[in-house]
């Protein structure tokens, strides 16, 4: 027997507060809306507005049976590391069905107390900073994730066409495409925006404004004023955080689209073409003038908002220049010395994939050529994947330095030191790891414009 089933059942009809059925609408439709959270007739009010532009009594979805099951099943998905309580996924899974029982209890008896977040350091490549990562309980992922679910629409629905980070229907690609599309049509002086630690330095009583402004329950407000104040568990000390929202939590990054959205409109309404993911955010300009005050008033927004520029790292581009260039989302847009506008990928992201593949490729790694073949196919595959539209130079420089580190494998194999080079390359021609089954970066990019040719005949 299903002991999940009644939080887990999903059905196509759905009863209101007053009783009537309505027809629930599809998975992540409209403005992210999941199925089974909010229906036809909720998001027909949040389509044509409600009176005073507040939403009200929103805890009890948040609560419902079918919203916490929901919420456990894309908890459960994702897997991850376990917080501070030391229960795993795996463990909730033996019991989900009394544990979120027990949740529902807490938040409709408004006892619910987030855990304390577990707080890691994962390294920054090329940095010697390394970036803080919030791990919350499992527990409080699954009540965020509902959280999350039931406001992002009210939201969704206000924010600029300007941002993409963390948005339904929206991704890296699109914000790049955009940048490209802007840079085609001659704004080629680039505000490149960086915001100092800008998720840890939110200011909570600003931030709690904004969602005010749309959210009238205050189980709600409470909850999320709960995750914001959530303590970090480090090195055996309790931090209690006065400002921003930590990293790692599935809550985190809509908050974090909340509190820049305005500036989002601000730069829109003054003409200015921005690109903004999460807090990664360029400006667009025809002139250096614009430019200037595009910075001027990003600077100055971002005084009234408690919040920093990082001075060495926010700058203006003049992408007319041969030879100037910004970064953006792993990607380097640059001026070749010709004037062509490349696009390339990021120093830090060709570094990241060599620093990935170094190990299984190591000359004494004791595997055959095919078992290193096997191991390094599905980075070099997943890379591709979004670095494809890369100037091909880039994507034929790899493949020869996963070609060289393979050929100083089979070159130690016959006592020889050093990297392969030379007669190497006659020895063990490229062909020979294509034969291998070797994933080439160069080729794939032939076969993707190949396939793209033959789809326009």
């Amino acid at each position: 027997m299903n002991h999940e089933a009644p939080l887990l059942q999903s059905t196509s009809v759905h009863s209101d507060q007053d009783g009537k059925q309505v027809e629930e609408v599809p998975q992540q439709s409209r403005y992210g809306a999941e199925r089974g959270v909010w229906t036809e007739n909720m998001l027909i009010a949040l389509e044509r507005g409600i009176e005073g532009n507040k939403w009200f009594s929103l805890i009890d979805k948040v609560m419902s049976e079918r919203t916490l099951g929901i919420a456990w099943e894309k908890v459960r998905a994702n897997a991850g590391a376990c917080g501070v309580d030391g229960i795993t996924v795996g463990h909730f899974s033996k019991d989900s069905q009394k544990r979120l029982l027990a949740v529902r209890e807490q938040l409709k008896e408004g006892r619910y107390q987030p855990k304390l977040i577990r707080r890691a350091h994962i390294s920054k490549h090329g940095s010697k900073e390394k970036r803080p990562l919030g791990i919350p309980a499992v527990v409080d992922r699954v009540v965020q994730n509902a959280l999350k679910m039931v406001i992002e629409p009210i939201f969704e629905r206000e924010f600029s066409a300007s941002s993409y980070g963390f948005r339904p229907g929206r991704g890296c690609k699109d914000a790049l495409r955009e940048v490209e599309r802007l840079l085609k049509q001659g704004n080629c002086h680039v505000v490149d925006v960086d915001i100092r630690g800008y998720f840890d330095a939110i200011p909570h009583s600003a931030l709690m404004r904004l969602v005010k402004e749309r959210v009238a329950d205050g189980k709600v407000m409470g909850l999320i004023e709960g995750f914001l104040k959530q303590g970090v568990l480090e090195d055996g000390v309790v931090i209690n955080p006065i400002t921003g929202s930590p990293q790692g939590g599935i809550v985190s990054p809509l908050l974090a689209n909340i509190y820049l959205n305005p500036l989002d409109w601000l730069l829109e309404s003054l003409g200015l073409h921005s690109v903004r993911y999460a807090d990664d955010i360029v400006v667009l300009a025809e002139d250096a003038q614009t430019a200037v005050h595009a910075l001027e008033t990003i600077s100055e927004w971002m005084e009234g908002a408690g919040l920093q520029l990082h001075p060495e790292k926010t700058r203006i581009a003049e992408m007319n220049d041969s030879g100037a260039y910004f970064d953006f989302l792993g990607y380097r847009f640059k001026r070749s010395m010709r004037g062509k506008l490349l696009r390339l990928a990021r120093p830090k992201s060709l570094q990241k994939l060599r620093e990935t593949l170094r190990r299984p490729s190591r000359r004494s790694n004791g595997r055959s050529i095919e078992a290193v073949i096997a191991l390094i196919n599905p980075v070099l595959k997943g890379w591709f994947g979004y670095f494809k539209q890369a100037h091909p130079t880039v994507l034929s420089s790899m493949d020869k330095w996963v070609r060289m580190r393979l050929r100083s494998i089979l070159r130690k194999r016959r006592k020889r030191k050093g990297r392969g080079r030379g007669l190497d390359h006659h020895r063990w021609p490229n062909r020979y790891f294509e034969n291998l089954g070797l994933f080439s970066l160069e080729k794939a990019r032939e076969e993707m414009i190949s396939l793209r040719k033959g789809a326009k005949c």
